[in-house]
C-alpha cells in the first residue's frame, strides 16, 4: 500500500505530539549510546559491571521510543484511546526504567534499581494497551489508515 503524504491530516494536537517525542527520544538515545561508547569510555574501564546496564538504559530507550512512535500512529489513524495510554506508558516507562539505569550508572546509588521494574512494568502495560488498541479498532477505521 502506497500512502499518500499530501492527504489532510486528521491527527489530532496529542498524536502529532506524541510523535515528536518519540523522535525526541529516539534521537538522544542514539546520543546516549554514543556518550556511553565513547565519552564514558574511561568510566566504565573502571566501572566494568555497570556498561551492560547503560547499554540497556540505551536499548530499552530506543525500542521504547519506536513503540512511542508506533502508539502516535495508532492513535492519529485509529482514534482509540488505548493508543495514547499505550503511548503515555511508555513515557512513563522510559523515564522510570531507564532514567533509573542512568542514574544509578552515573550516581553508583544502587537503591535506583528497586525502582527499575515499574518501569519495566510501564512498558508491558503499554505493550498490552496498544494491542488491545488494535483488537478493538473496527473494520471500517483499518481501511482509513
Amino acid at each position: 500500500m502506497i500512502m499518500d503524504f499530501r492527504q489532510e491530516n486528521s491527527w489530532s494536537k496529542s498524536s502529532r505530539q506524541m510523535f515528536a517525542l518519540g523522535s525526541w527520544l529516539a534521537f538522544t538515545a542514539v546520543g546516549l549510546g554514543a556518550f556511553g561508547a565513547h565519552g564514558l569510555q574511561d568510566y566504565f574501564k573502571e566501572h566494568t559491571a555497570l556498561q551492560p546496564v547503560y547499554q540497556t538504559a540505551v536499548e530499552y530507550q530506543f525500542y521504547h521510543s519506536l513503540a512511542l512512535l508506533a502508539a502516535a500512529w495508532a492513535a492519529g489513524n485509529w482514534q482509540q484511546r488505548r493508543a495514547c495510554w499505550a503511548g503515555r506508558c511508555f513515557v512513563f516507562g522510559i523515564s522510570i526504567f531507564c532514567g533509573s539505569l542512568y542514574l544509578l550508572c552515573l550516581t553508583g546509588m544502587r537503591w535506583l534499581g528497586a525502582i527499575t521494574p515499574i518501569g519495566g512494568v510501564a512498558f508491558m502495560a503499554g505493550w498490552l494497551l496498544l494491542a488491545l488498541s488494535a483488537r478493538h479498532t473496527t473494520t471500517t477505521e483499518l481501511n482509513k489508515s
